[in-house]
């Protein structure tokens, strides 16, 4: 009886033992760990050149604190050709006249059509042009017939001044025609105190850029005397100069060649004069404003009309050679007018242009797992009946044993 027991466990097991293992089917792909998508690159900038994110060193002794350059905008502000490192132009023009500026821009003061350019939106140190972005803020802020009287530390500045005097007395209108005319540091001074003091002028005038689409410009002095991080270019001078221009008082006041300036204590009043050489010598020319220091060189922003078109010019980082910065303005002026009035490179803005929201990622591939290889049913009920089977034998011979014992 035991005998034959095992033969029977053992012819089943063995008959088990020789079935086919299951595999999985044919037409299931073996899994592999899918290869992720590569990574997306974010497109850099293209409003600036390389190199020209910030104004070229050495700073300038009051730059005594390292700031990170204005943020440049994903596409050129005005469109994409004023993203041009060299000459942008106008399909077939001429070359432009060489001049020393690093950058420049001629447009339609009107249209803001922009005629001409040479690396725009490279950044620059505005020197006393920046005192336009001081007009707009003061014109915001301030009423043109409110009386200012003169402290102090309104005179205590560097650079060139009006000759405002402590104690003195000045309407609003007169510090701005020694802010625009004689390019008065102190008249700056004033107006910025009046506006609730320097660092409240400053988030001002930055706020005004930012609103404007000058986005190259970070203002650090009312006044444009060197600070740190400051920061402008040609594209944002016109852009400033534009919109400035459409204030009739602000016009008024650039267009005048000389105007009566208050005096203080016992000091008489004298003619203040307008330092704007192009008004003198360019015939058309109707408002400009100069500025220099050490650092950012000369640079300078006017407007002329001709036979009913007017124009804009802004250059930055000039010099007086080979020939004298009002001649590089007037020859720039002097192209713009011989360009046909429908050229145009790109725009002068007046509002900050909306940044394109950027596509969103693409969503990973799904990873596709295969299917566990499936068991073959006569493998599975086998095995089972194997397993019964030994225990079935293994107790009958426990059985027998304990009968034979």
């Amino acid at each position: 009886m035991h005998a034959w027991r095992r033969s029977t466990v053992g012819a089943l097991v063995a008959a088990i033992v020789s079935l086919p293992l299951a595999t999985p089917s044919a037409s299931a792909a073996p899994y592999t760990t899918p290869t992720p998508p590569p990574a997306l690159a974010a497109p850099a900038p293209a409003g600036v050149c390389p190199g020209h994110e910030a104004p070229p060193g050495p700073p300038a002794r009051e730059e005594t604190v390292a700031m990170a350059p204005v943020a440049v905008p994903q596409q050129p502000v005005g469109g994409a050709r004023l993203g041009g490192c060299g000459d942008v132009l106008p399909d077939g023009a001429a070359p432009p006249p060489a001049v020393s500026a690093a950058g420049w821009v001629v447009a339609d003061l009107d249209s803001g059509a922009v005629l001409a350019a040479h690396d725009p939106h490279g950044r620059q140190r505005p020197a006393s042009t920046l005192k336009i972005l001081t007009t707009l803020v003061a014109r915001a802020q301030l009423d043109p017939d409110a009386d200012v009287v003169v402290a102090p530390e309104d005179v205590q500045v560097d650079g060139s001044k009006a000759g405002i005097g402590p104690g003195g007395h000045y309407s609003v209108r007169q510090l701005l025609a020694g802010l625009l005319l004689n390019s008065g540091n102190d008249t700056a001074m004033a107006l910025a105190r009046t506006m609730g003091g320097v660092p409240a002028t400053l988030r001002a005038m930055q706020a005004r850029a930012e609103q404007l689409g000058a986005l190259d410009t970070r203002p650090a002095t009312p006044s444009g005397l060197d600070g740190p991080g400051m920061s402008t270019s040609a594209y944002d001078l016109a852009v400033l100069f534009r919109v400035a221009l459409r204030d009739p008082l602000v016009r008024e006041t650039l267009a005048t060649p000389t105007v009566p300036f208050p005096g203080f204590a016992d000091r008489p009043g004298f003619m203040l004069a307008n330092d704007d050489p192009l008004l003198h010598t360019y015939p058309g020319a109707f408002a400009g404003k100069t500025g220099f220091t050490d650092a950012a060189r000369h640079t300078f922003v006017g407007a002329a009309e001709r036979n009913g078109r007017r124009l804009v010019v802004a250059l930055v980082r000039a010099e007086q050679h080979p020939v004298r910065m009002t001649a590089q303005a007037a020859a720039l002026l002097d192209y713009g007018f011989g360009l046909p009035p429908t050229a145009s490179v790109g725009t002068v803005v007046d509002a900050r242009p909306v940044e394109p929201t950027p596509a969103p990622a693409p969503a990973p591939a799904p990873v596709a797992i295969a299917p566990a290889p499936a068991t073959h049913p006569v493998r599975a009920w086998a095995v089972g009946a194997t397993v019964a089977l030994v225990l079935l034998g293994g107790t009958g011979i426990v059985l027998a044993r304990r009968r034979r014992g």
